[in-house]
């Protein structure tokens, strides 16, 4: 997958800067910055690049309250207040512990500690002294040595191993403080995926969060990695998985845009032409993942996710106007697939922002003409 971003990067080094993209007779052509006829993202109300929040696919102001004042404080009091309060079977949770984990890791990453410091993520070493006992403290903790594991090393070194076995203890503790809870489940997804569980292993691990969260998509999303080509299975295999959720989804689930990320795990590396992104098979994943985001709670915390693959997916299919009513939705945050595969999530969200904007106003639309 790096080397299919580095592709599409040489292939759209055109469209780096931004207001240099214009419009004309259907077709979009580059001109010089401050051309009257240059395509502007700011004219419907879009975020600046160096605005946009890399850390989340969209708002959660609650979290993004607790995180600033943990992160100030180096007191984690309130993340495990607010976990307390979240419901275990939701997609919100897992989200907050893996946001908690992320911030703790990322901590560790700018502050590892020397002689006389402490280290970052200090907070949630001090959370697991002080509250052994506590469920939201032991899953984070468990993200967290997950995390640290893809972050710090390499799959298949002893380095990496010794933390993902330590990551698994780490599940089967949470798993213990909270045996309803799905989430200790969903974290060891990733377990099995760089220890390489048999697929028999993998499948009573399946079992037990089906049996908590029958509809939970980020732990599908989660487990989808493990059935994908590039891990422990295939393209057929992780294709089977992703529509046999989507026949299962419940009415108004986001499991039936399970395609869409299925196929995005299986691009082709050297394919980056419209024909691909207008086939069949890719055409009928984004029909499955605008209808699910047009049936799905609006609230929903997975909406957002699905929303910006299928930006990246509209805007190569060449279907801007589809592609612009995804994006006054999510603009502003930028912390999702596909642009976290990215060294610079915002330049990459804010490169086929600018595309889906040109390839509107080249087919006649403006923000006048665009629903909101």
């Amino acid at each position: 997958m790096e080397f299919l971003w580095v592709l599409i990067a040489v292939a759209m080094m055109g469209f780096v800067l931004l207001p240099v993209i214009r419009r004309r007779r259907g077709m979009i052509e580059q001109v010089p910055a401050g051309h009257p006829d240059a395509a502007d993202p700011a004219d419907y109300g879009f975020v600046r690049e160096e605005e946009l929040d890399v850390r989340m696919p969209g708002p959660d102001h609650d979290l993004l309250d607790v995180l600033d004042l943990v992160q100030r404080t180096q007191d984690y009091k309130a993340a495990s207040q607010l976990l307390a309060g979240t419901e275990a079977e939701g997609e919100l949770r897992w989200q907050r512990v893996q946001a908690f984990a992320g911030a703790a890791s990322l901590e560790l990453k700018e502050r590892p500690g020397g002689v006389g410091e402490v280290p970052g993520g200090q907070w949630l070493r001090v959370w697991r002294a002080e509250q052994p006992k506590d469920a939201g403290g032991a899953a984070v903790h468990a993200e967290f040595l997950v995390q640290q594991a893809w972050r710090t090393s390499t799959p298949g070194t002893d380095d990496f191993r010794i933390i993902m076995e330590e990551a698994r203890a780490a599940c089967g503790d949470a798993a213990l403080l909270a045996p309803g809870d799905p989430i200790p489940y969903i974290v060891e997804l990733s377990v099995a995926r760089g220890l390489g569980y048999s697929e028999s292993e993998f499948d009573q691990l399946w079992l037990k969060i089906l049996d908590r969260a029958p509809s939970h998509m980020g732990a599908h999303l989660a487990a989808l990695h493990y059935w994908c080509e590039k891990w422990h299975g295939s393209r057929e295999q992780a294709y089977s998985f992703a529509e046999a959720a989507a026949a299962r989804a419940p009415r108004g689930s986001l499991l039936a845009a399970m395609p869409l990320f299925a196929v995005f795990e299986h691009l082709p590396e050297v394919n980056l032409v419209r024909g691909f992104y207008q086939s069949e098979v890719v055409t009928k994943a984004i029909h499955g993942a605008l209808h699910a985001v047009h049936s799905a709670r609006p609230d929903d915390p997975m909406l957002a996710h699905v929303r910006h693959l299928l930006v990246f997916f509209l805007v190569r299919a060449e279907r801007w106007g589809e592609a612009m009513n995804q994006l006054i939705h999510i603009d502003g945050h930028v912390g999702a697939l596909p642009w976290t595969l990215s060294a610079d999530p915002a330049a990459e969200f804010a490169v086929y922002r600018a595309l889906a904007v040109a390839g509107y106003e080249a087919n006649g639309g403006s923000p006048a003409t665009l629903p909101h």
